[in-house]
């Protein structure tokens, strides 16, 4: 128990990668084949072994990347983690303020943002330069690639109104919606090409042969972690980075999730997923 307790206690919470996926999708146009999205999500920055210092190497890690587009899916701050300490949105933002990327930096606010002081944590965060979409939607552009990205408010905190985040999207407009909690899926309409999400923590703790015995999500282990495709909608769910309720992890390592998006010409409506084997290989 007691090479166990260390491991997820300390080893797994304190550790951090890159973590790669491809993921095949149908109607994705061609002139964006190979668009890299970087998906950060639950930094919960102040919780155990995930200070101000961790925050640093999470935007060293995300910028040794390359990506084209950073998502932050929410969760920025700490809400009651025992052994955790609280750090100001602001310092927060003033460490994130250095991620860039060709397409864009945007964020969206999570359940613990809304807990603590959605206003203050959303003012931080644009006085860094990072737009913090709520229901609505920009345009982003490379040269001939062109698609829509959409935040979508928090399940439980935010508005979280899916017809208002893609109203300015035309309806034959490549769209990626992204936002904190996986459970509005159900409702995402088939014309948004991926949906990205985080919360979950992909459960903290996976034991093999029983599951993942604690998911804060409605559906359970269904959209848990990783690439869930249903009604050949797509839905990714990044680990994230940081922990909540107990500073534990087990099998569930802490990732900047680094997704390659390859146009399916038709034939990926299943979808598919690899990681990079230079990285890794498991659900954790």
């Amino acid at each position: 128990m007691g090479t166990l307790g260390f491991w997820g206690f300390y080893a797994e919470p304190a550790s951090l990668r890159n973590q790669s996926y491809e993921l095949i999708l149908s109607n994705w146009p061609n002139q964006c084949d190979g668009v890299r999205v970087a998906l950060l999500a639950d930094l919960h920055v102040g919780s155990p072994f995930n200070g101000t210092a961790k925050l640093a190497r999470i935007v060293d890690l995300t910028q040794a990347a390359r990506p084209d587009l950073i998502l932050l899916a929410g969760d920025f701050v700490i809400h009651g983690v025992p052994g955790g300490t609280f750090v100001p949105p602001e310092e927060i933002a003033s460490r994130l303020r250095r991620l860039s990327a060709p397409l864009g930096v945007l964020a969206v606010l999570g359940n613990h943002d809304w807990w603590f002081d959605a206003p203050r944590v959303r003012k931080a965060l644009e006085s860094a330069g990072i737009p913090v979409l709520e229901d609505g939607a920009v345009a982003v552009s490379t040269g001939p690639c062109r698609f829509w990205v959409a935040g979508i408010g928090d399940y439980w905190e935010g508005r979280h109104d899916v017809v208002a985040a893609l109203a300015r999207v035309p309806d034959s407009a490549p769209v990626l919606a992204f936002r904190h909690n996986p459970d509005v899926f159900p409702d995402i309409p088939a014309r948004v090409n991926l949906t990205l999400a985080g919360h979950t923590h992909g459960g903290q703790v996976f034991l093999p042969l029983i599951g993942r015995p604690m998911v804060p999500s409605r559906y359970g282990e269904r959209y848990a972690i990783g690439h869930v495709v249903e009604s050949r909608r797509h839905l990714f769910v990044t680990p994230g980075l940081g922990t909540s309720i107990l500073p534990v992890r087990f099998l569930v390592r802490p990732e900047v999730s680094i997704i390659k998006l390859r146009s399916g010409g038709g034939a990926g409506a299943g979808g598919r997923v690899w990681r990079s084997p230079r990285l890794g290989a498991g659900r954790g």
